[in-house]
């Protein structure tokens, strides 16, 4: 079915209402706001029209004989679920037209009505219907720069600069006989550089590439505590080299999931490197997991440097960089916006508690397998 988009042309509005007084009001004092307006005196009637006239906004009558106003309502959603839908009724039954919002109808408009009444509520209709299709097109306008940007990383990028890194070390190997020490520094720092561009690039493109439908399709039933204790496996060599204590507590009995295991461990293993980038030498990383009646907690706490407030509501954008990165640290500014995307592919939510100086806790939580 053909959508329609309100931009500057003239908005079409669909009145649905058995009283024949009140369709010919809605269309005497709405046609004085040059809008385009065609009625219907049943929901049947309705929803034929609404698959012809394509309409940004429809005014419905919850109590008409035959298909109810709800049932309209629910056609209408199904079918496009921009259409801004506004239940007219009258005042015994408020009680339902204020359950029909609570549904996704946009406004009420109690009989009878002002004039006034109905155009203000139109317009602030029309005014929705128009915020909503723009942050549409937004969306998708980023979703093709998304691509472009891929297509851009992975050509012109990647390919050219894995050439480069492969013909380096096939020259370092030939001349491996006849280069001084100095010089085999120099090409080893070179090969160095090569290949953090590369990780670099292999980062942004799995920015892009994280499919949310793809991890759903990969769901399973997972305990968490083994994910958990592979992840600090995964990240010990870094603690390590900081002299960095890892510690864990682990919830005695299995904690089960719906997961896709792979992207979950990627998940904790994030947490765990931010809390270790973000903590100085000699500090310390936890990691605990427990559970209640309807959901599994993983937790990650570090005593770090900690975030400032003003950051907290940016850490989890993509390419986002904090302010107080140690010197000694690189950051491309993707694992916890990654972390963020995963875990609401599981049906779950991630938040942050930190103060500047004091550490960071880190809490995912995902709703527990039925």
């Amino acid at each position: 079915m053909e959508k329609t988009e309100l931009g500057s042309t003239t908005a079409k509005i669909l009145v649905i209402d058995d009283e024949e007084i009140v369709r010919e009001s809605c269309t005497r004092i709405l046609q004085s706001q040059d809008y385009s307006i065609k009625t219907a005196d049943n929901g049947e009637m309705g929803l034929k029209i609404l698959d012809e006239f394509h309409p940004d906004l429809v005014l419905v009558d919850l109590k008409m004989p035959g298909m109810s106003g709800f049932e309209v309502l629910e056609e209408i959603y199904a079918y496009d679920a921009t259409v801004v839908p506004i239940v007219i009724t009258g005042y015994a039954t408020v009680d339902s037209a204020v359950e029909a919002m609570k549904k996704g109808t946009f406004d009420f408009i109690p009989k009878p009505f002002q004039p006034d009444e109905l155009r203000l509520v139109v317009r602030r209709g029309l005014e929705r219907r128009k915020l909503v299709l723009e942050t549409i097109a937004l969306r998708k306008e980023k979703e093709m720069l998304r691509e472009h940007f891929a297509a851009i990383v992975s050509h012109e990028l990647k390919s050219p600069l894995g050439a480069v890194q492969q013909n380096l070390y096939a020259l370092a190997d030939d001349l491996e006989e006849i280069l001084t020490e100095e010089q085999r520094e120099k090409v080893t720092r070179l090969q160095n550089r090569i290949k953090e561009l590369v990780t670099l690039i292999n980062t942004w493109l799995r920015v892009i590439s994280v499919d949310i439908n793809k991890i759903k399709e990969q769901f399973e039933i997972v305990d968490i505590n083994p994910l958990a204790q592979q992840a600090l496996e995964t990240v010990e060599r870094q603690a390590v080299r900081k002299d960095i204590t890892l510690t864990s507590t682990f919830e005695e009995k299995a904690l089960q999931i719906n997961a896709d295991k792979g992207t979950i461990l990627e998940a904790i293993v994030n947490l765990l490197t931010n809390s270790i980038k973000y903590t100085k030498m000699g500090g310390k990383v936890d990691l605990e997991t427990k559970g209640d009646q309807s959901q599994v907690l993983i937790i990650v706490t570090d005593n770090g440097i900690g975030i400032d407030e003003e950051e907290i509501t940016n850490i989890f954008t993509d390419f986002y960089r904090g302010k107080n990165i140690p010197d000694s640290e690189r950051s491309s500014g993707v694992g916890l916006s990654i972390t963020k995307r995963i875990i609401e592919a599981h049906d779950g939510s991630i938040r942050v508690e930190s103060e500047l100086g004091q550490g960071s806790k880190f809490t995912i939580m995902l709703p527990l397998a039925r």
